[in-house]
Formats: structure tokens, C-alpha cells, sequence
């Protein structure tokens, strides 16, 4: 447990203050109005979030990613046989929604066309009964085309494609199911993988053994630089590199593919059945998103489970859950859902903006949260099996899956509840705080899911050419951490100090952070500082002042910040894009904690706020400010516009939602 300087135990609630109390201000009258619109903008914030709590408790946002969801899951239906006319105009006519002028399809809101969402969207049309002569897909063809086709086209879209055969299983990289039996020494073992990849790759080694073809409704020669040789042969690389080395083993599996012993390779993919099966969710879906989920149907479908088995029957049940109807009657598939991190945001952003801890809103959504901790081990306690179980998953449903970010967001979030039951509550909070500490890794900082999850071989497999396959320790992750340790009186802790050093040594020489999960160095900057100043860094230290000249040298002249998914790739993007609201929110985070509150900066961030809140009390925000994988999926979390500014402003009038007691309470063990 942990201790106050008073002894009693665990951190006290903050206390809420009323919407027109403020800490010691600026007297002027321009600061005066500043501090009124920022107090107007909390209340229609406050009434517009409290409006739209589920009667359970909990908050869920949209979560907007780009149309290979769609498209997936119409290949899905098709592969399956059960795709409709009714959902297949829907997914279409949100499909056709999101093109570009140009033909294309983006990953994010104002990015560039993308060679493989563009094919997968394309495809999905044609399933839909889009002419390839139209002239949208004309465009979208033209343009694949002059990108090199379907060859270059990352190793998931033509997956899809080999499916119907208008790619070929000896063309793509060869994943055996014998990898189930590598046992956990070893590298390449399925737990070297990210929990993510390791949920796919399981029942694609199924789906890559068996390499199923259906019969395709239609060629698609159009998406060829030359239909009669569709994958030119490309040069391997160097003997002596990593790329050359793994070429050549995978060129070594698909021999064995040819030769692979049938016994040994039956009994592997029972065994990937069994490891699938077993890691089904209680709603149905596989880790609560859409990758792991339409795969394991596929693999399972592949074994001989019909779509009636109660497997199968929940899979794709959970899958429809997954559709957002909108009301032109457009059909979004969410890639995932975030009701545990937005009831966590929810309930900080409110506390913080003056509501009461004791209010009806907050003790409903704290026992939201408390029933939804997680009671048994998962797939983290391969490498912890000692460790007691304790956190907080991201979804409804991902009981092998929780994460180390949610976990510590969610004690954030249970701190600020003046709940009637406060034995329930501490014995929440405790076994929230020892589980991140038990999943801290060697070097002292927090990656999301996993411990020391840090292989490099896994990213060298010519299968792995999308997205993060490890998930290494990041620092946004181990910013919320920290903060969680500050808050629950653990500053002088060893572990929260080796934190601490991590975070340190991991500052950019601009003065930023890297943003993992969010979008990019003003998200990993807006976590950091704050946990920084509340594990008792004074706002003085060398690491602070660099973090605030930064983001004071790339706030926008509207006021606002905001920042491009381009920056995971372009230096010059660091820090630069359209001003948006959650980023906006993440900066004013960083520079309050950092005792900037009277600065410039920050006034002209609260005005930027206030002036373009809507009428009805939130944020408009087209810009994808969530991180999947770093510019490869992006994000945008639909509750980000409004919990982030309302935290921001909230802080701004409110000052320290924990009256600086982070920094009084004592060493805790």
C-alpha cells in the first residue's frame, strides 16, 4: 500500500471546486476574459459529455480508422458465402464517401493516397457491382496501376486477394503453423510478437497451410502493370543482410511447406485451433478488434466449423457490433472499440473541470470501471506467471488482453471519485498499481501490453512489411504510468525513479517526446511533463524548459496546436499540422503542469478553445490524432475533441486537480 504524509491510505480524491473558482490569476482584464470564456466553454463542455453517458456508465466514441475495415469485411462475407445486398450498399456507399479526387484512398484525414487501401477499397466496389469503367474506379485503377499493382501492395492485402485467386499462395511469405510449438526461448516464438500480431499470425498460419481459393466473381487484370506476368521477379537482397537472410529462410519454409511432415503439421494446427479457441472473448471476438477476429473465423470456417457452431456464430456476431450506422445509411466498421479508455478519459476530463467527485455521473462510471477489472491471467502471464492479476483492458471484452496505458488511466480516473464504497475502491486501486509495477520492463519504463516484448527478429520476417509486430516500451505509456505511481504516493519509489530516468533519457534534443499511441510529439510531450512535475521534478528542471520552448515554438498562430500523422516519417512535420482540438488539449496539459498558466502560450491556447468550441458544446475534429502503428494505421477517436480540450480548460480554472499532493505524499512500497 501506499501512504500520505497523515498516513492515511492512497492519495486523496481532489477536492472539486464550482465552475467560477480559480486558483491565485492574472488580475488583467484580458486575462479575466480569457479565464470567463474558458469557464463558459467548461460548463457547455460538462453538460454536452454528461448528456451522453450510457446507463451503465460508461462513455464509447466513434473509432474512425479507413475503409480496409470495410472492405474487409465484405471480402469476409463473400469468402464465407453469406454477404448481402443490404450491408454491401451500406459498407459501399461509405466506401465511395471516403475517395479522393485523385481515385484514391487515404489512411488518414488529408493524407496521401495509399497504394493497398486503395486496392482493397477498389475491390470492395467491384464486389458492390462499381463498372471498372466508371469513372472513380477508372481513376483509382490508373493510379494503382502506376504505383506497380497489386505486387507492390502490402503481404494483408494480398492475403485477401489469394483468397479468391487473384493472387498466388506461393507468391505471398510463408507462415507454418509449427511456429506454435517454438517454445518461448526461442526466437521467433509467437510470443515475441506484439499482442496484436501474435492474435493474427496464430490463425494465419492455419489459413497459409491450407491456402484456400474460392471461385473470384470477377478478373482483376486492370490492377496489373502486365496481367500476363503479375509479380515480376525482384532481386534479393545481401547474403550478409538481415533482409537477404530472412528472404532466403522464407524461400527455406516454402519448401518445407512442400514437404512438411503430415502428422507433425495436423497436430500444429490443432494446436493453433485450441490456442484460438481458448483466447475467444466471451462477446465473441478475439482481443476485442477486427484483424484477429475476421482471421480466426476464416481459420476455424477452414477446419470444418460451419457458420452455425457457437464459435462461429459469436465471431461474426461480435463483427456486426463492430458496424456504425450513420444516417444517410452509410455502414462504418470500427476496427476496434474504446469504451474503457473513453470512460477513463471521461471521468478525468469531468473531475477536472470542476464536477464533483461525489456527482451521480462519476460514481456510475466508477463502478463501471471497477467491474470491469480484470480477474485472471492472460497471455502477459507467459512471461509473469507469478504476477496477480489487476488491470483494465481497452474494450468491452478483452479479458486476455489488458494494457498497462488503460490500467493507469483508469487509478487516474477512480482516484478522482469520492465513492460511498471506498473499501471497494482502494482494493481496485491497489491491485491496478501492483499489476503496472509487476509489468515494468528491464530498462525501467512500459510498453503497452506486454513485458520486454523487444525482439528485433520479428520485424526482419518479409511477412511483417505493416505496422509494429513488438510492442516495446514507449513513452507515453510510461508518462501515464509515472503519473499514476506520483498520484498514488510512489514519486521516490525505485521503480517510479527508474521511470523516471527512462523518460529522461528518452527526450528528443528538440526538447519533445515521441507519441507511440497518439499523435506524435506533442502527444508523447503532452503525457510526459505532467507525470514529470507530479513525481516531483520542479518546473525548473532543464527537461521541462526544453519541453515548453518546444511546444511554444510549434504552436500554430491560430492559437491552437496540432500535428500531421506525417511526422512519424518527415522530420519537418515534428510538430506541425492544422490546430485540433485534442492536440490543443494534450499542449496546455504539458505547459499547465509546467507553471506556465500566465504565459502567452497558453492564453492564446484557452482563446483558441473557446473560440471554436460548437454551439452545442464540443469540437469539430476530421484530423486522425490516434496512433494504431505509427503512419501505418491511424486513428480518430471521436471522444479525443472533447475530453482532451475539457481536461485542458478544466486545469486551466481549476489549477492542479490534486492541489500539488503528488508531490507531498510520501515514498510508498
Amino acid at each position: 500500500m501506499t501512504a500520505t504524509t497523515d498516513g492515511s491510505s492512497g492519495a486523496p480524491a481532489p477536492q472539486a471546486t464550482s465552475a467560477t473558482t480559480a486558483p491565485t490569476t492574472d488580475t488583467t482584464p484580458q486575462a479575466a476574459g480569457t479565464h470567463g470564456a474558458a469557464g463558459r466553454a467548461i460548463h457547455r463542455a460538462t453538460d454536452f459529455l454528461l448528456a451522453r453517458q450510457d446507463a451503465q456508465g460508461w462513455w464509447k466514441g466513434d473509432l474512425e480508422t479507413n475503409v480496409t475495415m470495410d472492405a474487409e469485411d465484405l471480402l469476409l462475407r463473400q469468402f464465407l458465402g453469406i454477404r448481402d445486398q443490404a450491408t454491401t450498399e451500406a459498407s459501399a456507399l461509405f466506401i465511395r464517401g471516403e475517395q479522393r479526387e485523385d481515385g484514391t484512398w487515404a489512411t488518414f484525414y488529408g493524407g496521401p493516397g495509399e497504394l493497398s487501401t486503395t486496392i482493397e477499397a477498389y475491390v470492395a466496389l467491384r464486389l458492390a457491382g462499381d463498372a471498372p469503367d466508371s469513372p472513380h474506379m477508372a481513376r483509382a485503377s490508373a493510379w494503382i496501376r502506376e504505383r506497380g499493382g497489386i505486387a507492390e501492395a502490402r503481404v494483408f492485402t494480398r492475403i485477401w486477394l489469394a483468397l479468391f485467386g487473384w493472387w498466388k499462395w506461393d507468391d505471398l511469405p510463408e507462415l507454418p503453423p509449427e511456429l506454435i510449438y517454438f517454445p518461448k526461448w526461442m526466437p521467433l516464438n509467437i510470443y515475441d510478437f506484439g499482442c496484436w500480431a501474435r492474435q493474427t499470425i496464430v490463425p494465419l498460419t492455419i489459413v497459409s497451410a491450407k491456402r484456400p481459393v474460392r471461385p473470384a466473381p470477377f478478373p482483376l487484370d486492370e490492377l496489373h502493370t502486365d496481367a500476363r506476368n503479375p509479380n515480376p521477379a525482384k532481386p534479393l537482397a545481401a547474403v550478409a543482410s538481415w533482409d537477404g537472410a530472412f528472404q532466403r529462410l522464407d524461400k527455406v519454409m516454402h519448401g518445407y511447406h512442400k514437404v512438411a511432415l503430415k502428422p507433425l503439421r495436423k497436430a500444429a494446427i490443432n494446436s493453433a485451433a485450441r490456442w484460438i479457441i481458448e483466447r475467444q472473448e466471451n462477446d465473441g471476438c478475439w482481443g476485442g478488434i477486427q484483424p484477429p477476429a475476421v482471421y480466426s473465423v476464416i481459420a476455424l470456417h477452414l477446419l470444418g466449423y460451419d457458420l452455425q457452431h457457437p464459435v462461429l456464430k459469436a465471431g461474426l456476431e461480435s463483427l456486426d457490433r463492430f458496424a456504425v450506422w450513420r444516417e444517410d445509411g452509410a455502414r462504418m466498421i470500427e476496427a476496434c472499440q474504446s469504451p474503457v479508455w473513453d470512460t477513463c478519459l471521461a471521468t478525468i476530463a469531468l473531475a477536472d473541470a470542476g464536477v464533483p467527485g461525489d456527482h451521480p455521473a462519476l460514481v456510475k462510471a466508477a463502478d463501471w470501471m471497477i467491474t470491469e477489472q480484470i480477474d485472471r491471467p492472460g497471455d502477459w502471464s507467459v512471461r509473469k506467471p507469478r504476477l496477480e492479476p489487476g488491470g483494465w483492458a481497452f474494450e468491452f471484452h478483452n479479458d486476455n488482453y489488458p494494457d498497462i496505458d488503460d490500467t493507469a488511466e483508469v487509478v487516474l480516473a477512480l482516484r478522482r471519485v469520492r465513492h460511498p464504497d471506498k473499501v471497494r475502491l482502494e482494493k481496485a486501486i491497489e491491485r491496478g498499481v501492483r499489476w503496472n509495477l509487476g509489468m515494468q520492463s528491464k530498462n525501467g519504463a512500459w510498453a503497452a501490453f506486454d513485458v520486454d516484448n523487444t525482439s528485433p527478429f520479428p520485424n526482419r520476417l518479409p511477412f511483417c512489411d505493416f505496422g509494429e509486430v513488438i510492442d516495446p516500451p514507449s513513452a507515453d505509456v510510461t508518462g501515464h504510468v509515472v503519473e499514476m505511481l506520483a498520484i498514488e504516493g510512489m514519486s521516490h519509489d525505485p521503480r517510479t525513479r527508474r521511470g523516471i530516468e527512462w523518460l529522461l533519457a528518452e527526450q528528443e534534443a528538440n526538447g519533445a517526446w515521441f507519441g507511440r499511441w497518439g499523435v506524435n510529439y506533442v502527444y508523447g510531450t503532452g503525457s510526459v511533463v505532467p507525470a514529470l512535475v507530479a513525481a516531483g521534478l520542479p518546473t525548473s528542471h532543464p527537461a521541462v524548459r526544453r519541453a515548453v520552448d518546444w511546444l511554444e515554438s510549434v504552436q500554430n498562430e491560430d492559437g491552437g496546436w496540432g500535428e500531421d500523422l506525417r511526422s512519424y516519417r518527415y522530420e519537418d512535420w515534428k510538430g506541425q499540422g492544422a490546430s485540433t482540438a485534442s492536440q490543443t488539449g494534450w499542449a496546455l496539459m504539458a505547459l499547465l503542469s509546467a507553471g506556465e498558466r500566465e504565459s502567452k502560450a497558453v492564453e492564446r491556447g484557452v482563446t483558441y478553445l473557446a473560440e471554436t468550441q460548437t454551439e452545442d458544446g464540443t469540437w469539430d475534429e476530421p484530423y486522425f490524432t490516434g496512433t494504431g502503428f505509427p503512419w501505418d494505421f491511424s486513428i480518430n477517436y471521436h471522444l479525443y475533441r472533447h475530453v482532451f480540450p475539457l481536461t485542458a480548460l478544466g486545469r486551466y480554472v481549476h489549477g492542479d486537480p490534486f492541489g500539488g499532493q503528488a508531490g507531498a505524499v510520501t515514498k510508498g512500497s
